[in-house]
């Protein structure tokens, strides 16, 4: 890796976006802009049930709407799909297990005519006992949501799921001796902690088109964050050829995890195929996307830690019961990411933490911007607090005692050092510095209201795929201009800039000459793990850097024989290849990108096109029974805080200022990392303080619609947003970086909640924290 002692041509630049005008103006064309003569329009019949038998599903009347063509539902395919584990119908068939999980599907000329049809189907049930919890579905005799869990395929080894029971996986971790370390401690501190899923809200609604070509080509367009993850699911479960299917994703509006999981993609391949192949788009209303596309994970947790006198924390246990809905998606990896991260970022040596993926029939839940660390930050820093009460300690104070560092372990017993840990203290100690931290305690403000603060500290680790890869592919133009390809998605995180910067860096050329291939097609694009896991700028941009080396070999070649010199002594920048020793002497770039021409005509060599990859390495599967194992290459830190104004009249409040620091390494473009940090603090603070899906007792959400469904408006946001950040480089990562794009959602939650705490008095353990739920906790609830 190149010394990170140099000075920066283009990272740590901040540079504009590269899709920043196209966006502006208004000139993007996403999955749902796209028009074709003869497209055809799905909809879909869906459950208007919970938990039920499917007695029969009426299609007479839908097939006499003009336009429809084909009526596809569960028993024409009766198989189950998933991405961990195999347990979903694409199409209930036999039972349906939560409100809103597709039925059928129709396929018309028009939207209209299919969305009419649509609601002609008339669906008969047998209605079963609903299960609306984890801890309802981890009693005993409750109700099963799958009767035969234990027999479904697994797709990667680390998924557990218990036969006769509603356990969809069950993780542990075991480390050290937690039993005997109990008797040690001086203080102990237990509580448990939940919330309900929430929507990811993104701007664009979940679409998809698939085509059959005569040839036998799948050809699908979708606004996914994983393409070759689609031609995984129809090669797998479809027996399609991954030579057959073609995969195109243009810029995609927003995703937040929500488009990390494969679902619209196989039924609008069902419904292609129904029609001759024909081109077919199924496209979600917002509603839609609320009620039946996969959702956040929900949680109910119960956290215990001991400290000695001193406020060192010998032994913590933890219990997450995770609600993920009707099926298991991504919510097993959810549940896995969570136990091996369960501590939080700080030293204990006993540890014992058991972690369930808990079927119920709640919309199924899949990957959410955090990926189980905001849910599991939740439940530890809010115990962090208690325990420093009761241990009479300042709260930042008795986090620093036990922030982990280089030589500690994780919970899986991976060996921490300089290079894949950043500076956890001096993020703490920064963020309490910008806040003003008072030690957090509560204060008079005018009118008769509370001030208070209150900070959390945070780790995430990136859990990819130990075989987790990218590959970049970059061509030179004949007037010495580069293209970029990669299968990098831009959802709005500004990954193409980033990747371009890398370029950038390493060819020492400017940005605006760079194009980077906004869509992403699989045909020509290099394979990619997916985007998610705020891993992309560090595979991604690995791999960028590889091709751009392999580029500058091939440019000094042809240079070398141009300038009649040894390769060796050539060096590369501002569109020159030249001599090292007198760098007066060299050649323009564009005179051998597509090789170098003699005077006398004859040429060498061709277009220089540079070809790199890059995959993870020594990372290791968990083991089952204590979770030993490496799960990610790096662990990022940080630092959250807010500042709060309550009215005790009425418990309402307002976000005064919302701050984090955070040690993602280089930071390859500050402006963006920034916006990305604000983003994020905005989503935390939206789940933590309004955002809930609503149940009633059959499993109905009864807030499935954004004028029901309650966000943060604008307004509402922080007064003040700060953003600083701490640059421990990564030797591993690109330049020195680490992951930040989920970092500024983690921590957000208990941040809120330990300030609403201490100007209430009140213990604040369940989400989201409305008024209401103050005013209950507080103990006015009661009068």
């Amino acid at each position: 890796m190149e010394s990170l002692e140099q000075g920066w041509y283009s990272v740590g630049q901040p540079e504009q976006r590269i899709d920043a005008e196209e966006k502006a103006r208004g000139t993007v064309r996403f999955v749902g802009d796209y028009l074709s003569p003869g497209l055809m329009h799905a909809k879909l019949v869906t459950s208007e049930r919970a938990h039920a038998e499917i007695r029969s599903v009426d299609v007479t009347e839908a097939w006499k709407v003009p336009g429809v063509r084909a009526i596809i539902t569960g028993e024409m395919f009766p198989f189950h799909i998933g991405p961990i584990l195999a347990d979903r119908p694409p199409l209930a068939f036999k039972k349906v297990r939560y409100c809103g999980e597709p039925l059928a599907i129709i396929v018309a000329d028009a939207e209209d005519q299919a969305k009419q049809a649509a609601e002609r189907v008339v669906v008969t049930y047998d209605p079963l006992p609903v299960v609306n919890s984890p801890s309802d579905a981890m009693r005993p005799g409750s109700p099963l949501v799958h009767e035969d869990a234990g027999s479904y395929q697994k797709l990667i080894s680390n998924v557990y799921p218990v036969s006769g029971t509603n356990i969809g996986s069950h993780i542990k971790i075991r480390k050290g001796d937690a039993g005997a370390a109990w008797a040690q401690c001086d203080e102990t501190v237990t509580a448990s902690y939940s919330f309900n899923l929430t929507d990811h809200a993104a701007m664009e609604p979940r679409a998809a088109m698939a085509e059959i070509n005569p040839s036998g080509k799948i050809i699908i367009h979708s606004c996914s964050q994983s393409p070759f993850t689609i031609k995984k699911v129809l090669n797998q479960f479809f027996n399609v050829e991954l030579g057959n299917v073609i995969v195109h994703i243009p810029l995609v509006g927003g995703a937040f995890g929500g488009k990390g999981t494969v679902q619209l993609e196989p039924l609008a391949y069902l419904a292609s195929k129904a029609v001759g192949g024909k081109l077919v788009r199924l496209e979600y209303s917002r509603e839609e996307d609320m009620r039946t596309a996969p959702c956040h994970i929900g949680l109910e947790a119960t956290v215990r830690l001991g400290a000695d006198k001193d406020g060192r924390l010998l032994a913590g246990q933890y219990t997450f019961l995770f609600d993920s809905g009707a099926y298991t998606d991504q919510g097993a990896g959810v549940t896995r990411a969570a136990a091996l991260d369960c501590t939080g970022p700080y030293d204990i040596a006993n540890v014992w933490c058991d972690s369930y993926c808990v079927y119920t029939n709640h919309p199924y839940a899949t990957s959410f911007r955090g990926y189980g660390h905001p849910e599991l930050s939740f439940a530890v820093e809010r115990t962090m607090d208690k325990l420093a009460r009761r241990l009479g300690l300042d709260p930042v104070e008795f986090r620093l005692r036990n922030a982990i560092k280089p030589g500690d372990e994780t919970p899986t017993q991976a060996v921490l050092t300089a290079n894949n840990i950043g500076d956890s203290a001096q993020c703490l100690l920064r963020a309490k510095e910008l806040i003003g931290w008072d030690g957090g305690k509560a204060r008079e403000a005018a009118g008769g209201k509370v001030r208070s603060k209150g900070l959390s500290l945070f780790w995430k680790t990136s859990t990819t795929a130990t075989n987790a890869q990218a590959g970049a592919v970059i061509k030179f133009e004949a007037d010495g201009s580069v293209n970029l390809n990669c299968a990098a998605i831009e959802l709005g995180q500004g990954t193409k800039t980033v990747l371009a910067q890398i370029l950038s860096e390493k060819l020492k050329m400017p940005l605006s000459k760079i194009r980077v291939t906004m869509e992403v097609n699989t045909q020509y694009d290099p394979h990619q793990w997916r985007t998610v896991a705020s891993s992309t700028t560090f595979l991604a941009g690995r791999a960028v850097m590889s091709a751009a080396d392999d580029a500058i070999a091939k440019l000094k070649k042809t240079a070398a024989v141009a300038l009649q010199c040894a390769e060796e002594d050539l060096d590369i920048g501002d569109g020159r290849v030249y001599y090292r020793p007198a760098p007066e002497f060299g050649v323009d770039i564009q005179e051998i990108a597509l090789g170098y021409k003699f005077p006398n005509g004859h040429t060498v060599s061709g277009q220089v096109i540079g070809v790199g990859k890059h995959v993870q390495t020594h990372l290791t599967p968990m083991d089952e029974k204590t979770g030993f194992g490496k799960p990610g290459p790096w662990w990022s830190v940080g630092a959250q805080a807010v500042e709060i104004e309550l009215d005790p009249a009425d418990y309402s409040y307002r976000v005064l200022k919302a701050l984090t620091v955070l040690d993602g390494g280089t930071i390859i473009n500050p402006r963006m990392a920034e916006q990305q940090m604000r983003g994020g603090m905005y989503l935390g603070l939206s789940f933590a303080s309004t955002e809930s899906f609503r149940f009633d007792a059959e499993g109905i959400v009864l807030n499935p619609s954004l004028r029901d469904y309650q966000m943060l408006r604008f307004g509402e946001e922080p007064a003040e947003y700060m953003v600083d950040f701490v640059q421990t480089p990564s030797a591993a990562g690109p330049y020195g970086a680490r992951g930040i794009g989920e970092y500024g959602v983690i921590g957000m939650a208990p941040a809120l909640a330990n300030a609403l705490s201490a100007a209430t008095g009140a213990e604040l353990d369940e989400l989201p924290l409305t008024p209401e739920t103050v005013w209950r906790a507080a103990g006015e609830g009661s009068r």
